[in-house]
């Protein structure tokens, strides 16, 4: 029974960890993830803002064959297997098998008493840490993931993509086969920029997929819709206010294949908490503001406006 009751206190704070939201709930994530064009798996030059590049895209559209610079292998941008990124799910999930295998050996079950971790309590205890476990990787690695009071005319042209010119950009993002060359921006597309980031974080807010779709790529509105629907099938609710940008650098600009890109560090600020059903705020604060540093592209195709097209994580 003391051996039972070390074990217990030993595994509390994983149970918890295990039963609280995602840190990062706020528009993106905090995950790195979308298409740079033919640059997506080369690493973006660094600012003072993002002094050590960002990190590399962990999920893209864009084919990854051929790409081999800074450390992002070829496929390293599609992420590799679920185990690989989070070895200490592996080494969780691995003891758990193992303790359970130890038994079958030796005729005694997978679960069963006397090689669990305390007789019967231990059987439970076993099955309530696997459900929390198996709920949280589905959460993680399988879960799918009108206009605006404000909003910009630039994103305020209808339903998204329409007559934007960027609506096919799928096939245009494997990029390379016309080479890319150096583009110089102007002080109006750096407003752009701080524009169609505001609207996205307001659009993110007031949960309106339709107008994220009015200031970002088909890709990206897929990533963030999943995003919400995890969210929303854990009763779960982020709100963001009072955004600021506290900086913006250009890391790169250039075109290729009748398509601009700019990629920019941003830092920015804003109060971020995350709410259950009955909206009490399980995350995050309401006065305490919290500062992050993001890497940020942005596409333009030919008569159309800048669009997001990328999110990447300062490291």
């Amino acid at each position: 029974m003391r051996r039972f009751l070390i074990l217990f206190a030993a595994l509390l704070p994983l149970m918890g960890a295990l039963l609280v939201p995602d840190a990062d709930a706020r528009l993106g994530g905090g995950h790195s993830f979308g298409s740079r064009g033919s640059h997506s798996y080369f690493a973006s030059p660094s600012t003072r803002l993002s002094p050590n590049s960002a990190q590399p895209f962990q999920r893209s559209q864009a084919p990854a064959g051929g790409y081999n610079q800074n450390g992002y292998g070829a496929g390293a941008g599609l992420g590799g297997s679920m185990f690989s990124r989070h070895p200490f799910a592996t080494g969780l999930l691995g003891g758990l098998v193992g303790a359970g295998i130890g038994g079958m050996l030796f005729g005694h079950g997978f679960f069963h008493p006397g090689y669990g971790f305390g007789g019967m309590f231990g059987v439970l205890l076993q099955l309530i840490i696997l459900f929390f476990i198996v709920r949280w990787l589905f959460r993680r690695f399988f879960s799918g993931r009108g206009g605006m009071a404000g909003a910009s005319p630039a994103f305020s042209r209808g339903p998204a993509n329409q007559g934007s010119g960027w609506g096919g950009i799928a096939g245009g993002m494997g990029g390379g086969a016309g080479g890319s060359a150096p583009l110089q921006l102007s002080p109006e597309d750096f407003r752009a920029f701080e524009q169609c980031f505001l609207y996205t974080q307001q659009a993110w807010d007031n949960q309106d997929l339709n107008a994220i779709g009015r200031a970002a790529t088909p890709e990206m509105v897929g990533y963030f819709r999943e995003q919400l629907t995890n969210l929303q099938r854990q009763g779960l609710r982020n709100r963001i206010s009072d955004i600021r940008i506290e900086g913006m650098e250009l890391s790169e600009a250039w075109t290729e294949n009748g398509m601009d890109y700019g990629t920019v560090a941003i830092r920015f600020s804003m109060l971020d908490v995350t709410q259950d059903a009955r909206g009490q705020v399980v995350d995050g604060s309401t006065t305490t503001r919290s500062l992050a540093t993001e890497v940020w592209t942005f596409l333009r195709a030919r008569n159309s406006h800048w669009v997001l097209s990328g999110i990447q994580q300062s490291r």
